[in-house]
This record gives structure tokens, sequence and C-alpha cells, in this order.
């Protein structure tokens, strides 16, 4: 029993050190594309028509979400919003039993 906590524990850590490296890697790609397309837009009209930006923001946006993902940070449904719904929802159902 104890073996297999251990082995999921490793297993669940492996796929979190996996999320995070592809994130890392997905930035890097980023970065490059984005500082070509940057350099390409110079060379073709020397920035009077910053192109580049859409591509910058539509791809940065799901750079968002990625990190959001990998870092597991959720600041309005995290751990304690769900224990506070839960004890929220069990003292509703009480209520609703008690005033019936």
């Amino acid at each position: 029993m104890e073996f297999e906590n251990k082995e999921n524990k490793y297993l669940k850590a492996k796929e979190r050190v996996a999320e995070i490296k592809k994130f890392y890697t997905s930035l890097i790609f980023y970065v490059v594309f984005i500082c070509a397309l940057a350099g390409l837009n110079y060379y073709v009209n020397e920035l009077r028509h910053p192109w580049f930006l859409w591509a910058a923001f539509g791809w940065g946006i799901g750079i968002f979400f990625q990190a959001l993902k990998a870092f597991r940070w959720t600041p309005f449904i995290g751990k304690n919003w769900e224990e506070r719904k839960m004890k929220q929802f069990m003292e509703e159902e009480e209520n609703n039993n008690n005033s019936n």
C-alpha cells in the first residue's frame, strides 16, 4: 500500500514536471518566433505597421493560459474556494432540511 502511494506521488510529480517543461519550451518558441516576426516586420516596413503584435497578442493569450495550467494558479477557483463552497452548500442543505 505504501509503495503504491509513493509510486502514485512519483507519477504525479513526473507529470507536473513534464507539464512545466512543456510550458518553458513553448515560451522559448514564442520568444524566438515573435522576435523573428518583429525582425521581418522591421525589414519589410520599418515597423510603420507593427502587424507582428497581432501574432504576439494571440499567441501570448495561449501562453498565459498554458502557464496557469502548468503552475496550477487559479486565483478565483482554488482549493480554499472549493472548501468554502462545499461548506456553504452543506449548511444550506442542512437549513433546508431543518425548516421542512
